[in-house]
């Protein structure tokens, strides 16, 4: 008999203790903010037998990240489903959750689809890990191009359009590695950017004739939020490149007002003059004007200059 009210009076205890944590859960629960938003703004439809039923899943749903809070990177991700945020809807009745992809999800999904399409974006080490901070400054024109690529990264705005830079001048003095360090840190924001080196897109871009995929391409860096052609005025000239490739691209970013980069070893000048004359030895000065038009348009030209850093340290 002893053992018989022993064991009721442990199966009570046991109740009873899970009650407490029952009601601490659900109180734990009702509390969150996004559950209460949730609740309120489907007032008409949830009720509290629907909470009741639906405990597990709002709580599942204010354990986990939103809106990347805890994140810095896609592998930092603690979610269920890693690269997804959850978010409460109604179904049979029901509050469930669905998943949705995160920001970094989003970022690294639009990167590989690059990546697949555009070769030519695999960029040197050194430029993929470049830093603002590690830019040397050592000459007037240095800082002025990083001190007005800071005031682009710190005012961007995808709703009010800035004129990206046109970076030229001589042969290693670091104009690459500042385009790399400005989509680093505009990544470090959540905002995509997409450098590409211009030789490698145009042999890119003929290759792809063959496999279907050139509109692709073409619509993958007329859209791209950011844009950034590294080393323009290195590549063969061609009307091809230069009709068909440039000028569709450059006209389409100017009309939508997306920010465009670029870096050359050429003035706009000189790029004119290297645009108008084909390998064939055409001379089209009035398509090679509207290429310059149009960079004019998209891009801040500013000279850089300094000691050649790739000469030294090749001295070295």
């Amino acid at each position: 008999m002893v053992e018989k009210i022993g064991d009721t009076l442990k199966k009570l205890g046991e109740r009873s203790s899970f009650l407490d944590r029952y009601e601490k859960m659900r109180k734990e629960i009702l509390d969150n903010p996004e559950v209460r938003r949730f609740i309120e703004e489907n007032r008409g439809e949830v009720t509290r037998t629907m909470i009741d039923n639906s405990l597990v899943k709002l709580y599942e749903f204010i354990s986990q990240s939103k809106n990347c809070a805890n994140c810095t990177c896609l592998g930092e991700c603690k979610n269920i489903i890693p690269g997804f945020e959850p978010e409460l809807v109604i179904n049979r009745n029901v509050i469930d959750v669905h998943y949705v992809p995160c920001k970094f999800k989003v970022m690294e999904d639009e990167k590989k689809k690059a990546e697949r399409l555009i070769q030519c974006l695999h960029m040197p080490k050194e430029i993929l890990q470049a830093s603002m901070s590690d830019v040397l400054i050592d000459s007037p024109s240095r800082l002025k191009a990083v001190q007005r690529a800071e005031q682009f990264i710190e005012k961007y705005n995808k709703d009010n359009f800035q004129r990206g830079f046109y970076f030229y001048g001589p042969f290693g003095t670091g104009k690459t590695y500042l385009l790399g360090a400005i989509a680093n840190e505009l990544a470090r924001r959540k905002i995509p950017s997409l450098i590409v080196y211009v030789p490698e897109l145009i042999r890119e871009m003929k290759q792809s004739i063959n496999d279907h995929t050139l509109n692709d391409k073409l619509q993958m860096l007329k859209n791209a939020p950011i844009l950034m052609f590294d080393d323009i005025g290195a590549e063969a000239v061609s009307s091809w490149v230069r009709d068909e490739v440039l000028s569709p691209i450059l006209q389409y970013r100017m009309l939508e007002k997306l920010p465009t980069f670029f870096t050359s070893n050429f003035d706009l000048q000189a790029l004119l003059h290297h645009l108008t004359y084909s390998q064939r030895g055409e001379e089209e000065k009035l398509k090679a004007g509207r290429i310059i038009e149009r960079i004019q348009y998209l891009a801040d030209p500013i000279k850089i200059d300094g000691k050649n850093k790739r000469f030294e340290s090749e001295e070295q």
